[in-house]
């Protein structure tokens, strides 16, 4: 069979695995979700990657000496709750903006297998059904214990927690200077303005 060498060549109809995914010769990033092809629309503006940064610098800093680590995009994260955890049976690979990760078994040299502790994703106009509906659904689904959403525009985070009913319930929605407190990292705290006072 022909090589994947661009994505117009893919079926977006057609449901694809992870062995798929590492065949594909193009240098777009797109994700997988339940076998369903996903195009990243465009790259990410520069308010977003700072926000990313900013976000990227604070957690680093807390995690400095600690057991767990920060991954940014592009990262992938292969999702295997309703799969077995071979590369021909693995249907969802996400691209987290930020994940962290306390189980470093989970960590491989292609990203992480199996569900990290944290979510970050950073909104854009494009993405938003996509962070605040599929993957809202999807990291609940496959046991991300903490998933929170900025919104670069509205300077919003909001933070949910899963409850003991695998359904994310929302802790907190930041919009103004002050403390954001990270569940899964007792002792962190990101502050507000450390995230979005230089992305203005």
């Amino acid at each position: 069979m022909a090589p994947i060498t661009d994505i117009s060549q893919l079926d977006p109809n057609q449901t694809y695995t992870y062995a798929d995914y590492l065949s594909w010769r193009f240098t777009e990033y797109v994700e997988l979700i339940k076998g369903k092809l996903l195009r990243k629309v465009s790259a990410p503006t520069s308010e977003h990657q700072q926000i990313a940064t900013n976000f990227t610098v604070e957690i680093g800093r807390f995690l400095k000496g600690k057991v767990c680590r920060i991954y940014t995009a592009p990262f992938d994260v292969r999702l295997l709750r309703s799969t077995g955890n071979g590369d021909a049976q693995i249907k969802t690979v996400v691209q987290p903006d930020i994940s962290v990760v306390c189980d470093l078994s989970k960590i491989d040299r292609r990203g992480c297998l199996g569900a990290p502790d944290w979510i970050i994703e950073i909104v854009s106009p494009s993405s938003l059904v996509l962070d605040t509906r599929t993957k809202f659904d999807l990291y609940a689904e496959n046991g991300v214990r903490e998933y929170w959403i900025a919104y670069p525009g509205e300077q919003v985070v909001t933070a949910y927690v899963l409850d003991a009913h695998g359904q994310y319930e929302l802790t907190g929605a930041y919009s103004e200077p002050g403390p954001m407190p990270a569940a899964c990292l007792p002792g962190l705290a990101v502050e507000w303005v450390d995230i979005f006072e230089e992305a203005r």
